[in-house]
């Protein structure tokens, strides 16, 4: 019954995904890039025929019958057993302007509070219940955000990989609109954050290696290998990307969503060496169409070492039920790849503030999640 159950879930998943899907087509074909926006996009590299590309081109998609065998009845432990320990925020600690230095703090996914250099980011906040379309329905949080959304203030900037809805939420976006928040986001998803409210003057939208001053901050849009779309009629349809941010003190980079490839080398080579790497270890899958867009942990150690990383903080696990492995195996294989890598890895838990300069102490707290 378990197994039927599973079965019919993901039979409605689809069905509502596609109504959905349906229900946006309009919209997706109303002319929202136009302009500026679309002569942007048509004079990028990488766009033709109104989708992106990659420079490394990606398998095939492979959804035959063992991959949705795997997906209905697997028998892996994709979901935390019991409550993962979460160390919640203050409110009132984001209120006063962050002292220099280079601290972060995971909030689960590939969500990742940063003070860095006087200035406060948050990568690809997603403080909604679930990352989906729908809030009755879809992949839902293991863990509460350690800071709820509607206490959540005091954010400079927001820095949004891709549209996916893991990565970019539409009620997180609306919160810290309101509040004066900017945004940097690849090229294309202004259009988004347009029609949720967001004003030109408070976005920056870049294609790949473009840049934009934000303070003492340097931030720069750099190539990663994924896709994007938040529905069947949009796929690739929007930019995606990695961040490199350079202050006058400290150097971080974020991977975003990615597959290996062979330009993080020259990131490294551009910006590096990066004080830390906010690299993404989990999410992956089965055969080559699934890991040329989303690494495994052993090839989030290569991108480490390509960016001339040296602290590495990594994410995209222990928070959405998204992938065929068992909800802690990223974590086990990054640190045995680190380990064999003399990687410097970090482990906090969600919440948990890093200050990258001073001494941590890891724990391996998800080994007592029983």
């Amino acid at each position: 019954m378990r197994r039927l159950a599973k079965w019919l879930l993901g039979i409605l998943l689809v069905f509502l995904l596609l109504a959905g899907g349906v229900a946006g087509l309009g919209w997706w074909l109303s002319g929202e890039f136009s302009g500026a926006r679309l002569a942007r996009m048509q004079a990028f590299p990488q766009y033709k025929a109104g989708a992106f590309f990659n420079e490394e081109r990606q398998s095939p998609q492979d959804l035959g019958f063992n991959y949705l065998k795997r997906q209905f009845f697997g028998d892996e432990q994709r979901a935390p057993p019991s409550a993962l320990p979460v160390m919640a925020i203050k409110p009132e600690s984001l209120r006063a302007k962050p002292a220099s230095g280079l601290r972060a703090a995971w909030l689960g996914h590939s969500s990742v509070l940063i003070e860095i250099d006087g200035q406060r980011l948050l990568m690809d906040p997603v403080l909604s219940a679930r990352a989906s379309p729908f809030q009755f329905f879809g992949p839902e949080r293991f863990h509460p955000s350690p800071i709820p959304l509607a206490r959540l203030n005091g954010i400079d900037a927001v820095l949004i990989s891709h549209d996916h809805y893991d990565h970019l939420d539409e009620a997180t976006i609306r919160h810290l609109a309101r509040q004066g928040t900017k945004f940097f986001v690849p090229l294309g998803i202004g259009a988004h954050l347009e029609s949720w409210g967001v004003s030109a003057g408070q976005m920056h939208e870049l294609a790949w290696w473009e840049s934009a001053e934000f303070g003492d901050l340097m931030i720069t849009s750099t190539p990663n290998r994924h896709y994007s779309g938040r529905g069947f009629f949009d796929y690739k349809g929007t930019l995606w990307s990695s961040w490199a941010v350079v202050g006058p003190d400290h150097r971080l980079f974020y991977s975003g969503d990615s597959g290996y490839s062979k330009l993080f080398q020259n990131i490294g080579a551009r910006f590096g060496p990066f004080d830390l790497g906010i690299i993404k270890i989990g999410s992956y899958g089965p055969g080559a169409s699934w890991t040329d867009i989303h690494m495994v942990p052993e090839d989030a150690i290569r991108v480490h070492q390509d960016i001339g990383g040296k602290k590495l903080l990594p994410v995209h696990w222990a928070t959405f039920n998204l992938a065929l492995h068992d909800w802690d195996e990223p974590i086990k294989r990054a640190l045995k790849a680190a380990e064999a890598e003399n990687v410097n890895i970090l482990t906090p838990k969600l919440g948990e503030v890093v200050d990258l300069d001073r001494p941590f102490t890891n724990t391996p707290w998800w080994e007592s999640v029983r």
